[in-house]
Parts: C-alpha cells; structure tokens; sequence
C-alpha cells in the first residue's frame, strides 16, 4: 500500500453550494423550546405592535426585526454575552442560533452596529422595553 500525502489528496472546493445542501444540527433543545413558547404567545406580533412607532413605514434601510432583535438579547443573556459584537459572532456562527432568532441561511446576521443602534433607539426613547413581562 502507497503511503497518501496531503498535498495528493488536496482539491479545489466547490465554489457554490446550495444551502438545501449544507448539513444540519438538531439545534439546541432549549432554543427550541423557548422558540415555541414564544410563538405560541404570539410574541412576534406583540413586540412589533410595541415598536412599530419606532420604525419608518417606507423609507431607510432594511431594519432589524423587533422579533430578531430581542432573541438576540435573549440569546446573549443565555449564553453569558456582554457585547453587540459577541452577539452578532455568535449568531454568524451557529446555524442553530439562526434558526432560533429566524434568520435564513440565505440572509446576512445583523451586524453588531445595527444591533446597537436598535438598542439605543429602544432605550432612548423607552417605549418597546414594556414589552419584558410577557417573557418573565
């Protein structure tokens, strides 16, 4: 038997997959479960009722959803995250995260900019933080 190098079994990577194609965890069982208990309270539709005074009807850029925005906070508090930047890592990073906070494998994470600056329109203005109770 001949002995294989790696540079024989190097090879040029496919340049394009499709996402249907890309293998896929279970998730985290706790993620999942928290997820269902938030739509089962409709907890989409109820933060975006909150925030819509926040939000321009037509015009800027595309926003960070209320829904995404505080599964991210959620997600940061479970996981120990101080930081916008690690939050936004985090969610780049897990596949399983992305599926808890509803963001497609053909859709960017948010940046830890636009995670900021949502907080601070959020806390200026202290309008969608009435929201909490229905999680505690």
């Amino acid at each position: 038997m001949a002995m294989g190098t790696r540079k024989q079994r190097e090879k040029q990577e496919d340049i394009w997959i499709a996402h249907t194609e890309l293998p896929s965890a279970p998730g985290h069982p706790f993620y999942q479960q928290l997820n269902e208990l938030l739509e089962a309270e409709k907890f989409d539709e109820f933060v975006e009722r909150r925030c819509a005074k926040f939000y321009a009807a037509k015009y800027g850029r595309p926003s960070l959803t209320p829904g995404i925005y505080f599964r991210s906070l959620l997600l940061g508090y479970f996981e120990g995250i101080d930081s916008e930047r690690g939050i936004a890592w985090q969610l780049a990073d897990s596949l399983g995260l992305r599926s808890f906070v509803g963001i497609g494998l053909d859709e960017n994470t948010p940046d830890h900019t636009t995670i900021s600056r949502t907080r601070r329109i959020a806390t200026c203005s202290a309008g969608c933080w009435g929201c909490w109770p229905i999680v505690g």
